[in-house]
């Protein structure tokens, strides 16, 4: 890992982290104003981020939520399953790999002793 790497990972273990708070105030209104219950939206948004080639760390935004709903792993396998057929296999692939570098992400992330949320 570069000392540029290491810096921008000790910024956001350190709570600087405003691209992703903002990020996650954008996410929690559009989950008020959708109307949908909190498993059917973190289902959508799982289904779109497969279709975008979406990144590690949307995903883990988003598994983040559904573990706090109650959205079970069989679920969001469910929704991979269905939309394989539309957005293909490649898609589907790709987004199971994300998924395991966002949680091994997290995980050396949270190895690092992050502190608590920033509330200001």
């Amino acid at each position: 890992m570069t000392q540029t790497q290491d810096d921008a990972l000790g910024r956001i273990a350190q709570g600087d982290a405003p691209v992703l708070e903002t990020l996650l105030h954008m996410n929690l209104d559009a989950a008020e104003r959708s109307g949908l219950d909190a498993d059917t939206y973190l289902a959508v948004r799982l289904a779109a981020l497969v279709a975008m080639d979406a990144a590690p760390v949307s995903y883990l935004i988003t598994l983040g939520a559904a573990a706090d709903t109650g959205l079970t792993v069989e679920k969001a396998q469910a929704v991979l399953v269905a939309i394989a057929p539309v957005v293909g296999s490649a898609r589907v692939t790709s987004a199971a790999g994300a998924i395991v570098r966002g949680v091994l992400g997290a995980a050396a992330l949270d190895d690092m002793g992050l502190p608590e949320q920033r509330t200001s």
